[in-house]
């Protein structure tokens, strides 16, 4: 019989635990800290890849580019290794999202060595595109982000069934367009009249299409005026989300030592002042919800 999740944490090493304290989103002290080193060493290394697309610095400081880009992988490679030895189930971080861009991050630089012809255009700018993605390693954390994720998640059905109506609205005047100016005025097919309305719509104008008619330009104008009144709506849908969210996950526990409240539901340990929390039971839970 497998050992339980708790007899499982009992039986790690302390060294074990610490790690995973550490690393493992939790908002230590500690954890802070290597949070801030690991974000600086991201946003560095990306803008590395940035950089050495431009001609003139990558002939002029390649090689100084390519030993940091390693560095930074080794970083990396080892941030990796310890997320994969510290966590409870390391097959399942292996597989989830982020320990998919963790992986993808550190991969490119050492498929370089085995990729043969490495002046290859095609093959230096894939590789490039991949080791942008570890800008996607920011988004654990931005626990800010996860609240807005989850909004849009629970109100994706209000947003698509307003963005349905915005679609009909477009196709409607897109061909009443096409009936009133006509091709000689440029609106020379429906899908055309359409474009024309997207882009009114959403007051971008490009000028490449116009309408010449005083009721074709009367409809441009009323088009101008809808953009603006239906950027207010989905905005007002994902803003009361986003509140619903927000004190749907309060958590009503407080500190034993510091008193501070106000976690997440998931806070293991006290983000002032680092001690362990209380557990939080069903009741709390439902409560918090």
């Amino acid at each position: 019989m497998s050992e339980s999740l708790p007899e499982k944490i009992d039986s790690e090493t302390p060294l074990k635990r610490q790690l995973r304290t550490i690393i493992f989103g939790t908002d230590t002290p500690a954890g802070r800290y290597f949070d801030i080193a690991l974000m600086i060493c991201i946003a560095l290394s990306v803008g590395l890849v940035f950089l050495d697309t431009v001609e003139t610095v990558h002939r002029d400081y390649g090689d100084l580019i390519l030993l940091l880009e390693w560095g930074f992988t080794i970083i990396f490679t080892i941030e990796y290794g310890l997320r994969l030895y510290c966590a409870t189930h390391p097959v399942l971080y292996a597989r989830s999202f982020y320990g998919l861009v963790d992986l993808l991050s550190i991969l490119p630089t050492y498929l370089s060595l085995f990729i043969p012809g490495a002046n290859l255009t095609l093959v230096i700018r894939v590789l490039r595109l991949f080791r942008i993605f570890r800008v996607l390693k920011l988004l654990r954390y931005l626990s800010e982000g996860n609240v807005l994720l989850r909004a849009m998640i629970q109100s994706s059905r209000k947003v698509f069934l307003f963005f349905f109506s915005v679609s009909l609205i477009i196709m409607v005047l897109g061909a009443v367009m096409y009936v009133v100016e006509g091709p000689e005025n440029g609106f020379s097919s429906i899908p055309k009249s359409v474009y024309w309305t997207i882009v009114t719509l959403t007051t971008v104008g490009y000028g490449d299409i116009t309408p010449k008619t005083g009721l074709g330009q009367a409809i441009a104008a009323f088009t101008m005026l809808l953009g603006y009144s239906i950027i207010a709506i989905p905005t007002g849908i994902l803003t009361a989300e986003i509140s619903q969210e927000v004190g749907r996950h309060r958590d009503l526990r407080s500190c034993n030592q510091c008193h501070k409240s106000g976690h997440d539901l998931d806070a293991m340990y006290c983000s002032r002042c680092g001690c362990e929390l209380d557990l939080l039971d069903s009741s709390t839970a439902k409560n918090a919800t």
